[in-house]
């Protein structure tokens, strides 16, 4: 997947706060929509975007199905962003050390 496509699949706030769910462990889409206030329909529409983008993936248990995240492609954006972020530092640390010279002593 794209660098662009997952972050047209993380655009959605609801795709977002599921993700946040998320990282405590694996919940049911019960648990999900309780904790979402959104429908049934909703959440798993939602689940089944990230599910296609390789974010999530779910197991059985019994009757239910249990969603948890797939780090993978989340590891992949955070690589990416990590070239912006070495832009950032380096030009903060070049302000920082502007404003440090212009303090008065």
């Amino acid at each position: 997947m794209s660098t662009l496509a997952t972050f047209q699949v993380l655009g959605d706030p609801s795709r977002q706060a599921i993700l946040d769910l998320l990282r405590g462990g694996e919940r049911a889409v019960g648990e999900l929509v309780d904790r979402l206030q959104l429908s049934q329909p909703a959440v798993s529409k939602h689940l089944r975007v990230l599910k296609e983008a390789g974010m999530v993936e779910a197991r059985a248990d019994a009757q239910r199905r249990l969603y948890r995240i797939r780090p993978e492609p989340l590891v992949e954006l955070d690589d990416w962003l990590g070239n912006y972020r070495r832009l950032w530092t380096t030009h903060l640390d070049r302000l920082e050390d502007h404003l440090e010279a212009r303090r008065p002593t």
